[in-house]
Formats: structure tokens, sequence, C-alpha cells
């Protein structure tokens, strides 16, 4: 299917039907807040999407660059979003560079770096002298 294009397109309406936010309002909600750059630049939600626009979009999880491809004002499927936009190379090799590490972090925890068990805290009480040592 070909990009689609509408006229004119606000920047919180485009993350939504591009499907980056669930609702309209997380999408203005995360441009008001600084969450998404449009050209390395601040943006308001009416800000009118143009092809070609660079788009940042940083959220707790991920933080992606993005080319708008195509232009559109209502939510269609994943499939059809996904022609709304192109992610920059550099953005997806860092994104999956840092899901990467995340993993790995993941699986390296080290043992007893948690709360102590019962064992090390009645240790800890007998060590210190305190009794019911309990933080």
């Amino acid at each position: 299917m070909a990009a689609i294009i509408d006229e004119k397109c606000r920047l919180d309406k485009w993350l939504w039907a591009a499907r980056f936010f669930k609702t309209r309002s997380l999408a203005a909600d995360a441009v008001s807040g600084g969450k998404v750059r449009v050209n390395s630049d601040r943006a308001k939600s009416a800000k009118e999407v143009q092809l070609g626009m660079q788009i940042q979009i940083t959220t707790k999880d991920m933080e992606m660059v993005i080319e708008v491809t195509g232009l559109s004002n209502a939510r269609r499927s994943a499939t059809d979003a996904a022609f709304l936009y192109k992610e920059t190379k550099e953005s997806k090799t860092k994104r999956d560079n840092l899901k990467a590490t995340k993993s790995a972090e993941h699986a390296l925890r080290e043992r007893g770096a948690g709360r102590p068990t019962k064992r090390q805290l009645r240790d800890i009480a007998k060590f210190t002298g305190i009794k019911n040592y309990t933080s």
C-alpha cells in the first residue's frame, strides 16, 4: 500500500494515528512534556506535520528517530500505520543495542544483591547486638 496522504495533520493526531501512543491525549501530553521533538526542536501539539520531517520520540522504554513518509488524521491498522513513517538506521541500531543490553543486565543480577534473607538478618542482629533487627 502506498503512503497515506491527508492535506493537513496536527502532530498529536499524527502520533496517535501512527500508533506511537494509545490515545491522542497521551500524545499531546508527551509533546507538551518535551518527549517529542520535531527537527531537533520542541514543538506544540498543534504543529503541522509535513512529509520529510524528522521526529524524535522518547519514552521510558525507547528512544527513536523517525522520518514522516505519510500523513493521516485517522487511526487505522498497524500495517497501515507503518506506512506513515520510516525509522532511521542509526535509531534502529541504537534501539536494538539498548534492547540487547537490557536483557543482558537482567540476567546478571548478583546473588544476594537484593533484600537480606532471614538468615542474613539473624547474622546482622547477632553482629550488631540489636534484637529484632528488621531494616
